[in-house]
């Protein structure tokens, strides 16, 4: 099938203002057509516009002050937009806040009608919240392994943490939020959460609630609290709740018999 004209780029700016772009998504910033935008705050879409005479913001397309909108009637909205631009030929730029493909809908759902209608469409990977999370608290993952789940869903669905890891529940400040018209949670779910989590977890457990910088000249939120207090903590759209471990990891006798090894050959 011959390739069409118009073309699709996803990028990351990164959690911070200019300094986490890597120098391929700028240039591809630099030389689009057109860049649709969906960034945090005004700081980073002014210095996307000094990169490229063409930005568009998205932000429009979510439910304006005493609307009640469904976010899926927003992303395809969004959707709708971006793919508009890429079927007149335009080589189109979609720059999103961190990594683009990550609680990003819009930059997957865009890419894939994009592709299914012959345009080529690509994503390049961002700097993450995750990312800034390991590096402002100093942890390793790969230390004790980690588990990673979006609040809601982890309410909603079976799933099972691992104690003896950590445990990151992103977008804790709309857990237990299902009609995608609301931007905020309440105490009442988040004790629900909390209730939830003290079949694994003591309920005294020292957990953190994270928000990465913005800007070069703010500090990361980095605030321990017991998880008894959860539903009175003060929670934003961006906090991410990390549960460490509350237990030591125990060795798989029978694997390591079957390896020919001992806990002790593993120091």
């Amino acid at each position: 099938m011959t390739q069409k004209k118009g073309s699709l780029v996803c990028v990351g700016t990164g959690m911070q203002l200019a300094g986490q772009i890597t120098v391929l998504a700028k240039s591809y910033i630099e030389s689009a057509d057109i860049v649709f935008t969906l960034v945090p705050e005004a700081y980073t879409e002014r210095w996307l516009k000094k990169l490229n005479g063409d930005v568009r913001s998205l932000q429009g397309y979510y439910a304006q002050e005493g609307e009640v909108k469904n976010r899926r009637n927003t992303y395809d909205e969004m959707v709708t937009a971006i793919l508009t631009e890429v079927r007149n030929g335009q080589n189109v730029v979609c720059a999103l806040y961190g990594h683009p493909g990550v609680f990003a809908c819009v930059s997957h759902l865009a890419i894939e009608q994009a592709k299914e209608e012959g345009y080529n469409a690509q994503m390049l990977p961002g700097v993450s919240a995750e990312a800034c999370l390991w590096a402002d608290l100093g942890i390793d993952p790969g230390s004790c392994g980690h588990q990673s789940y979006e609040a809601s869903q982890f309410m909603f669905f079976e799933h099972k943490p691992d104690p003896s890891t950590h445990l990151l529940l992103w977008q804790i400040g709309i857990a237990g939020e299902h009609t995608l018209t609301q931007f905020n949670t309440c105490s009442d779910k988040l004790q629900v959460l909390v209730e939830h989590l003290l079949q694994w977890y003591p309920v005294d457990h020292k957990v953190v609630l994270y928000e990465a910088a913005s800007l070069p000249t703010q500090a990361p939120r980095i605030e321990r609290i017991s998880l008894s207090l959860l539903p009175q903590a003060q929670l934003s759209g961006i906090t991410t709740l990390l549960i460490p471990p509350s237990q030591t990891l125990t060795y798989n006798e029978a694997v390591l018999t079957k390896l020919g090894i001992t806990a002790g050959d593993l120091g």
